[in-house]
């Protein structure tokens, strides 16, 4: 069984390969460039240092969103024409799922966060019971305020992870205090091993089936409709 994954639904960018038991290579970066141009290559050059052969692969999995529109489409584009053109299963994660697993060891709630601008986040809340990633509350696009309110109710540590933690960190401490921690930095950057990892615990899917997971519409869908309305 070898396994590859990919992840371009944020900055961070990352594919993994897992064999069995063991992850045999992983790239993950974090910059501010045009994942279009680089997954591909990147999926090629993995291949190629591991001395995998595209028609090795058995499965792929894919981190499907929440995320920023561009990227998200982008991974599950490449991931569905490789599942389809080598006639193999594709399996859709959650963004906030694989951001999530960064604090595997971490005894409370975590919550992985994307910055969604104008105050809202996408975010869920997430722990692990022995070595299973549960979800808790499933991922939303919500207004930060009323999230860390919410999450201030429960009386239970809390880790944020996720490079835009930074961006609300103040507000989040504000309204949490001690109960909120704050992961290191290093964690930030999702794993596309515990992309593959998590997926393996998940239903398979034809490339057909598996779709973006936007969570909300895009701001020009959004005014499109309401333009629409007026004009009726």
């Amino acid at each position: 069984m070898t396994i590859l994954s990919i992840d371009t639904s944020n900055y961070p960018f990352g594919v993994a390969l897992i064999e069995e038991d063991k992850v045999i290579g992983e790239y993950i970066t974090y910059m501010k460039k045009n994942h279009s141009v680089r997954a591909m290559p990147a999926v090629e050059q993995l291949l190629k240092d591991c001395g995998v052969g595209a028609k090795e692969l058995t499965k792929i999995v894919v981190a499907n969103g929440p995320g920023s529109y561009t990227g998200v489409r982008i991974g599950v584009t490449l991931a569905k024409t490789l599942a389809w053109s080598l006639n193999i299963p594709l399996i859709p994660v959650s963004s906030l799922a694989t951001l999530a697993s960064s604090g595997r060891y971490f005894p409370g709630y975590i919550v992985p966060l994307f910055d969604a601008r104008r105050g809202q986040v996408y975010s869920g809340l997430y722990e692990f019971q022995g070595d299973r990633l549960v979800c808790v509350e499933e991922d939303r696009n919500i207004m930060l305020d009323e999230w860390v309110t919410k999450l201030k109710e429960l009386d239970k540590d809390v880790l944020f992870v996720g490079n835009d933690v930074s961006i609300h960190k103040c507000m989040i401490k504000e309204v949490l205090g001690d109960q909120a921690r704050i992961a290191p930095f290093v964690s930030h950057n999702p794993r596309p091993s515990e992309l593959a990892y998590i997926g393996l615990g998940l239903k398979e899917m034809t490339a057909h089936e598996v779709l973006p997971n936007y969570i909300r519409m895009a701001e020009a869908e959004v005014k499109w409709l309401e333009s629409k309305k007026k004009s009726e």
